[in-house]
């Protein structure tokens, strides 16, 4: 018990309070499908349930951790190899689902190696941008140093796009880019890319693609028919336009206060992806705005607790690990409430704490407990792991 005080309450209060909430909301928006599918309404909550155990199981196994066996070279290197496998084996071998092909079926289970390599590269963009902040000081250009981890998390990026996962590419991409930006790159010049790259979308890629769309190219596309949908979602309710509408008719419905939970309308048929990507949705007409906005409250305290423990590292490597698990939360939350805002296209991401799926769980899990590893041991915990790291 003694080592629960150690414990960073900022993060695991909020953390058990949404898993719990998240398992409550699973079986809600998911006990319609079971039955309409056939199965048992309790399908989707039992496995949410044993994903959220597990996933408290490995945050504790992750605190207790020697934090030096992840900067193990060879153990990066052979989960590196294993990943590039899986992303090729998705491309044979894959189960498509909305037009991605980005999960292995493993019995009633299915596992998305996109999810586990968002952990992969905080810990190893971490490693290998620490390592290189004396030639960064000594005068180097920042791509001369940086070149390798940029090379190396470019890779698993691109084969996760080519699934296609363009939320999972894009998630990816931005987590790499805070730790690089972290690591001393020039916030007036990226400011500069990301504006321009930015209003390149918005103004010339966007209307293009829906151009090209009306013009019949892609047309069996599913990524360019979610970009349609989010440029005109009512001239295509009945079609590509469906979920942002319907998603749209959710928060309607549920106003300030909500339905009452279990009453949702939208879930029973209208809202695709209830328990998953529009998890956000189904528990906004439920339980209505209030409740939506304190998830975000929460969410949004352990971003800013795990970005507070990143500013206090006494160290770079667990400085980059902190800002990349706090990139991660807060980019897949806002691509995904994007999306059920009709803000960003729909990405097919979930939500963090609260929509179904194991993957996304479990890695949640791991890169929590990581930094609650961190955490701990600035408040001066000292397990034998730890002891034996500081000695070596």
């Amino acid at each position: 018990m003694r080592k629960l005080k150690y414990l960073d309450y900022w993060i695991m209060v909020p953390y058990l309070i949404l898993s719990v909430l998240g398992i409550v909301m699973v079986y809600s928006a998911s006990a319609d499908i079971g039955s309409q599918n056939g199965g048992s309404p309790f399908g989707y909550l039992v496995k949410q349930t044993v994903f959220v155990v597990l996933g408290l199981l490995l945050l504790g196994v992750m605190v207790a951790l020697n934090l030096k066996k992840l900067r193990s070279m060879e153990l990066q290197a052979a989960f590196f190899g294993l990943f590039v496998a899986a992303m090729l084996g998705l491309l044979l071998f894959g189960q498509t689902i909305n037009g991605a092909a980005g999960w292995f079926r493993v019995g009633p289970i299915s596992i998305q190696p996109a999810e586990f390599v968002k952990f992969f590269l905080i810990i190893y963009v971490a490693h290998a941008v620490a390592g290189r902040q004396e030639e960064l000081e000594a005068g180097y250009g920042w791509w001369s140093v940086f070149w390798q981890p940029i090379a190396v998390s470019a890779a698993l990026i691109l084969l996760v796009l080519a699934q296609p996962d363009l939320g999972g590419a894009a998630i990816s991409a931005t987590i790499v880019g805070v730790m690089l930006l972290a690591s001393g790159f020039n916030y007036k010049r990226a400011a500069v890319y990301f504006t321009g790259a930015l209003a390149a979308i918005i103004c010339i890629g966007l209307p293009l693609l829906d151009k090209l769309s009306q013009m019949g190219f892609a047309k069996d596309s599913y990524k360019l028919k979610r970009i349609v949908a989010f440029m005109n979602p009512f001239e295509h309710s009945q079609g590509v336009g469906q979920q942002l509408v319907n998603s749209y008719y959710a928060l309607s419905n549920g106003g300030i206060l909500g339905v009452g939970w279990g009453n949702s309308i939208q879930k029973t048929g209208y809202l695709p992806e209830p328990n998953t990507d529009f998890i956000m949705a189904i528990l906004a007409e439920e339980l209505g705005l209030v409740t939506a906005v304190a998830v975000l409250v929460l969410l949004y305290v352990i971003i800013i607790r795990i970005v507070y423990i990143g500013k206090n590292c006494t160290t770079a490597y667990y400085g980059l690990i902190c800002y990349g698990a706090a990139a991660y939360l807060a980019v897949q939350s806002f691509f995904n409430i994007g999306g059920v805002l009709g803000l960003v296209p729909i990405t097919g991401v979930t939500f963090p704490f609260i929509s179904y799926g194991g993957s996304s769980t479990l890695t949640l899990a791991l890169v929590l407990g990581v930094v609650l590893n961190i955490s701990a041991r600035q408040k001066g915990y000292r397990p034998a792991a730890v002891a034996q790291e500081e000695t070596e």
